[in-house]
């Protein structure tokens, strides 16, 4: 017996990395999951990783920015498997400049994928939730909890230096987060957000300057340099970066019963470093 058993989630960006390894911690506990990335081949190894272990999930590809792309995300849940529980708005990357660099492409584009796109997941998952619980209420059942974590970061608490787009769409999102709290508590629905600290991801571990991703046909340098990477776990107390499945971990606190009383809070998962 899982947790997490009959239990549907949504988690953006879960081909890789955090996102993974969130699919995967939730998958693990009984949820039935939605995975999504903007490629079909890590979608699949995904899918393919959860359903080896047992568990239940479909895939649902494409961009979290794309016109319409939230309503068929969430719509895969509801017609794969019967409604929606519980909503992880992960998706996203990294587009670093100092301000007098910074093009407005980067800047909407960041703001875009850490922002506008979980926005736009809640406002088609509204009118699924707000049902559900409608057709609870009229036969007299007990309106279930349901969770949304919204995904932030240090640089959205403290800011970051060459992170203005960043800093500000991740901030954004506590603000989203806050504003979701008071809007959806009279759904039974909890909404939270978790802010990481240095997480060991392809975007971090990859050397600065010599490695980019594609992003819709574009080539977005990443990585940090190793002596930066260094000298920043040296900072943390815990002595380490974190992994993704700590990263996992820190979701999963948000998505079981037990805090089904936590709403509108921001957990920092950095291993006791804070900016």
């Amino acid at each position: 017996m899982g947790t997490l058993d009959g239990k549907v989630a949504i988690v953006s960006g879960s081909g890789r990395g955090i996102g993974r390894e969130i699919a995967l911690k939730l998958a693990s506990e009984g949820a039935s999951v939605v995975v999504n990335d903007m490629d079909a081949d890590p979608a699949k190894d995904t899918l393919a990783a959860i359903e080896t272990a047992g568990g239940r999930a479909v895939s649902c590809i494409g961009s979290v920015t794309e016109e319409g792309f939230a309503e068929r995300f969430v719509q895969t849940a509801v017609d794969e498997f019967g409604g929606l529980d519980i909503i992880v708005n992960n998706a996203g990357y990294t587009w670093d400049s100092v301000i007098q660099k910074m093009t407005d492409e980067q800047w909407d584009a960041i703001l875009d994928v850490h922002l506008k796109a979980p926005f736009r997941i809640l406002r088609a998952a509204q009118p699924v939730i707000s049902a559900a619980v409608k057709r609870a209420r009229e036969a007299g059942e007990p309106v279930p909890c349901r969770k949304v974590v919204n995904i932030s970061s240090l640089a959205g608490t403290g800011g970051n230096a060459g992170q203005a787009n960043y800093s500000a769409a991740k901030a954004g999102v506590l603000g989203l987060t806050r504003a979701m709290t008071k809007e959806w508590g009279r759904y039974n629905v909890t909404v939270n957000a978790v802010a990481y600290g240095m997480i060991r991801t392809r975007l971090t571990e990859a050397p600065a300057g010599g490695s980019t991703i594609d992003v819709q046909g574009k080539e977005i340098k990443i990585g940090v340099n190793p002596n930066l990477l260094a000298a920043m776990e040296q900072m943390i107390p815990l002595g380490r970066a974190g992994t993704p499945a700590d990263a996992a971990g820190a979701v999963y606190l948000f998505c079981i019963p037990e805090s089904d009383y936590i709403s509108g809070q921001t957990l920092i998962c950095g291993g006791g470093f804070n900016l």
